[in-house]
């Protein structure tokens, strides 16, 4: 496929790898699809929440390990690296963000904005190795360390306030 073609003639939802890239679908947002790709991480972290911790972080560590190839699979498909399209790094970069997360819909709030804070600003190394890291695993790291962040920080806020 050239890659000057759109996105929408060379991505096949059909295909799961695309599928997967795509979120599902929301990554196809014409406006902001990071954050939609975040939101279609709620009904994954919803379904898997109420597993045992070992159980959660299993499948965490599989969409993080398995996004490396999902989305450097992806990137190639569509002839651009880290297309704004693929978005499997906010899933699983929020399911990071939500380990071990006290339960309820404040908290469920509380993790996506403080994920898509991170991965939005970017701060040092976030943004230093979105920059650096190529392929699969570039696409996915800065969003495993943007989830590792708002992680520490969601934890922090839940021991302050005593949860």
């Amino acid at each position: 496929m050239s890659q000057n073609t759109p996105l929408q003639d060379r991505a096949r939802l059909a295909n799961p790898v695309h599928l997967l890239a795509l979120g599902f679908g929301s990554g196809l947002a014409p406006k902001a699809p990071g954050t939609f790709g975040t939101l279609a991480a709620i009904p994954i972290y919803l379904l898997i929440a109420g597993l045992p911790l070992a159980a959660y972080l299993l499948l965490t560590l599989i969409a993080c390990v398995a996004g490396i190839w999902i989305c450097g699979r992806a990137a190639r498909d569509f002839g651009v690296h880290d297309h704004p399209a693929i978005v499997w790094d906010e899933i699983a970069g929020f399911l990071i963000t939500m380990i071990a997360a006290p339960a309820g819909f404040v908290w469920l709030v509380l993790g996506f904005l403080l994920f898509r804070l991170f991965d939005i600003l970017k701060p040092w190394p976030i943004g230093w190795l979105d920059r650096r890291v190529g392929g699969g695993t570039g696409i996915m790291i800065d969003d495993i360390v943007a989830g590792v962040f708002a992680a520490l920080v969601l934890q922090a806020i839940a021991w302050l306030v005593g949860v």
